[in-house]
């Protein structure tokens, strides 16, 4: 066996150690020891993704050799390991671009455990990307439920407190839901391995009276992670949850946590369902809908919210819409689009939530937009990447948010259902139009020229000293994928591709 092949285990099995570990070092050790994990998981990536590719195969790390139905597996293609590698990197620059804010909103003492639920979330993410049967998707959710929790509420201040408490109901539910659904589909197929699972349902859906029930037991798992991963209409304890949490809780919990729960559904529609059994049921025009509807909805709440961090994740809720879209459009094409939308949001969301704070702290820790006035000039490194991420989630060409919509485009068109593409090409302009109306008018804001203070003032708007190396390191490597993923998108379908053919 290729040496290689056990990393994907190892990401899992010594992240799930880097937890209790970074309970016993001190603060500044727990987070030199979690950035440098992190690299290290980003190596062990890159060497699946290139071994991936090389043999143009996937493998499978059978957990044990316990057989089917009670099997545990491992299974690395050349997707899982784009989405680790996206996971592991996004992950990095969170905690090197907004250490400067955790030293400022944890207490010194509670430092090493925020790392060391870091490492456990990391745990459940690479899980999450990597499982192979459906049971232990269910494990490592409940895992990344209550560690994303943890990193929410260790600010400790009344609004995350209420916001974490939202956040653990709602996706508690959720988590039953979708407990529900894995126990129902077992129940038809007799299988919790994916493959196996999806040869019997096939078979089961041959039977026309079937088919309810199968479409129950989707059903009721796809609400599960709707709730979870903020669907219209279950997106409302997004505001709070990410616009009052330290920025790297902000970033991972909107760029990772819900993207993790989406790509495990899309495994198991693709790997443990089958595309031709989830036709059969209206999963999809669903999700078409809810996905459309996420896309206006969220852009409209984002076009009035009252300061900066709930624009931008209101904005969130749209961008998920986006991907719910795609996979409803029920073709390769779509399920393709909506992988580099996660790959897309994922970069330009880490990037917006990890830099506002850096704009807010030279206008008085403010995160109105009025006090936010000239605030890219007062910190030149934080306006730049802002604006690389604004113009993103507008959908300015050579950028990876252009690329997306332009791949959304694509996929309806070769659907060819005219009502469909009429559809969802008039979603994809009214969202974009309404992008640019609020990105526009902060951009305008913050590069406005009034009230330039040379020095701090009363109201505590201050020039920094100078520029803090991990916050310059996070954004120039966002904002660098970021044009990388717009401008050779080309490239990075082609591997999509090539990694859903590998997932059957």
């Amino acid at each position: 066996m290729n040496f290689i092949w056990n990393f994907p285990l190892f990401t899992v099995v010594l992240s799930l150690f880097s937890g209790p570990l970074c309970m016993l070092l001190k603060a500044k050790a727990a987070r030199n020891y979690t950035i440098a994990w992190q690299a290290v998981l980003i190596a062990m990536n890159v060497c699946v993704l290139d071994n991936t590719l090389k043999t143009g195969t996937s493998f499978t790390y059978p957990m044990g050799e316990f057989p089917a139905p009670w099997g545990n597996e491992i299974r690395a293609g050349s997707l899982e390991a784009l989405i680790a590698l996206l996971f592991s990197v996004v992950l990095l620059c969170s905690v090197t671009a907004g250490y400067h804010f955790i030293r400022k909103d944890i207490d010194e003492s509670k430092q090493n455990l925020y790392f060391s639920v870091l490492n456990l979330m990391t745990a459940a993410l690479m899980a999450q990307v990597w499982t192979n049967d459906v049971f232990t998707g269910y494990v490592f959710l409940e895992i990344l439920t209550l560690t994303s929790c943890g990193i929410l509420i260790v600010r400790e201040i009344g609004r995350t407190t209420l916001a974490a408490v939202r956040y653990m109901i709602l996706n508690l539910m959720g988590s039953g839901l979708f407990l529900m659904g894995v126990v129902l589909l077992y129940d038809i197929s007799g299988h919790l391995l994916m493959i196996p699972m999806r040869q019997s349902l096939a078979d089961a859906a041959q039977d026309p009276a079937m088919i309810p029930a199968i479409s129950m037991a989707i059903g009721i798992m796809t609400i599960g992670i709707a709730i979870k991963s903020g669907l219209f209409p279950f997106y409302f304890w997004m505001p709070d949850t990410y616009g009052w949490a330290t920025p790297s809780s902000g970033a991972v919990l909107s760029a990772l946590v819900s993207k993790g729960y989406i790509f495990l559904l899309f495994k198991i529609y693709y790997r443990a369902i089958g595309i031709n059994v989830l036709q059969k049921t209206p999963i999809l025009k669903i999700l078409f809908v809810l996905g459309i509807c996420g896309m206006i909805v969220g852009s409209v709440s984002a076009l009035h919210a009252s300061n900066v961090n709930r624009m931008i994740a209101f904005s969130s809720a749209a961008q998920i819409g986006y991907i719910y879209m795609g996979i409803g459009i029920g073709t390769v094409a779509g399920f393709a689009a909506a992988i580099f939308q996660i790959l897309a949001h994922a970069l330009t969301k880490s990037l917006l939530f990890l830099t506002v704070p850096y704009l807010a702290e030279v206008s008085g820790d403010s995160l109105k937009f009025h006090s936010l006035q000239g605030s890219a000039h007062r910190d030149p490194p934080a306006g730049r990447f802002f604006t690389i991420g604004a113009l993103s989630m507008i959908g300015i060409p050579v950028f990876a948010g252009f690329s997306a919509k332009l791949m959304f485009g694509e996929a309806v068109v070769l659907g060819g259902v005219h009502w469909r593409i009429i559809t969802v090409l008039a979603a994809l302009g009214i969202s974009s139009v309404l992008n640019a109306i609020y990105f526009i008018r902060t951009l305008i804001r913050i590069y406005s020229d009034q009230d330039r203070p040379e020095e701090a003032d009363a109201s505590g708007v201050h020039v920094p000293a100078r520029s803090r190396p991990g916050f310059l390191f996070a954004g120039g490597v966002l904002s660098l994928l970021n044009l990388l993923l717009g401008l050779f998108s080309w490239m990075i379908s082609d591997l999509i591709y090539r990694g859903l053919g590998m997932f059957l």
